[in-house]
């Protein structure tokens, strides 16, 4: 299969950084009577998207020089199937079937071509998590920056970008399902708040991760993940300050109280 030849805008290896803010689950009357929501609680999930193609040496013909994979995997290579269900890939639409859904992980597929194009990716969450799919765009990169010298197909030319994907006012549900995940940052709940169901952390037997993929070692190490972590749980601790603060600032006001907070399903 090949791609047609576009021009030469390519992006290059450089891996911006952004942080997408996701909205929650639309609120119609029927889910508002079966969704709990978790107020001032916000859930991350470090991700990185791109390509990694090989140059196929002497087996490469005028219209197959590579091998290419494009992929969405967590950011350190943890299993993301816990929040995504589904990835669509658009390809160039040279192509046979251009549009590639790929319904579980790993996200990602394999071609080769000779040309290179943008490629639309869109993700689309778990019903519990979000109804709203994200749109992503990446530039498949076959030729290295430095063209000199004959090409190599042992180091592959590798682009990635990295996003955090955040998801404010999490259901229950979707918090408890994910509480103790790898590629999930979830904050600590207030102190003494407690989910009002109970949920079984079934998670924990079914994760699977990518730590032996045949590409790790070309993956970027993202250290921004790692700070990340620290970050959220930062930002977290600040959360949980202004509510306790929000409520001795009621206590002083004499305004009522709930009468048992613990139990509800917000944090105010």
């Amino acid at each position: 299969m090949e791609a047609e030849n576009m021009p030469d805008d390519s992006a290059s290896a450089a891996k911006p950084q952004h942080i997408i803010k996701i909205g929650q689950i639309g609120d119609d009357s029927e889910k508002k009577t079966i969704i709990s929501r978790l107020k001032d609680v916000e859930i991350s999930v470090p991700i990185a998207y791109g390509t990694i193609a090989f140059h196929l040496g002497r087996k490469a013909s005028e219209s197959q020089s590579h091998k290419w994979t494009v992929y969405v995997r967590g950011a350190t290579n943890e299993d993301i199937g816990v929040v995504i269900r589904r990835v669509v890939f658009q390809l160039h639409p040279s192509f046979n079937n251009p549009t590639r859904a790929i319904e579980s992980p790993p996200f990602e597929l394999s071609e080769c071509g000779w040309g290179e194009f943008e490629i639309a990716i869109s993700i689309f969450f778990h019903s519990d998590v979000c109804d709203k799919q994200l749109d992503l765009f990446h530039n498949l990169k076959l030729y290295p920056e430095d063209e000199s010298g004959p090409h190599s197909n042992k180091k592959p030319v590798v682009v990635e970008s990295y996003n955090e994907i955040v998801f404010p006012e999490p259901s229950e549900g979707f918090f408890a399902r994910v509480q103790n995940h790898p590629a999930v940052i979830v904050p600590r709940l207030p102190a003494g708040f407690k989910l009002r169901s109970p949920f079984d952390n079934v998670i924990e037997k079914e994760k699977r991760h990518m730590k032996d993929h045949p590409f790790s070692q070309w993956f970027t190490k993202f250290s921004e993940a790692d700070e990340l972590l620290k970050l959220a749980a930062a930002r977290q601790q600040v959360q949980a300050h202004i509510v306790k603060l929000k409520r001795q600032l009621s206590v002083m006001e004499g305004l009522p109280q709930p009468s048992n907070p613990a139990n509800g399903n917000e944090c105010t």
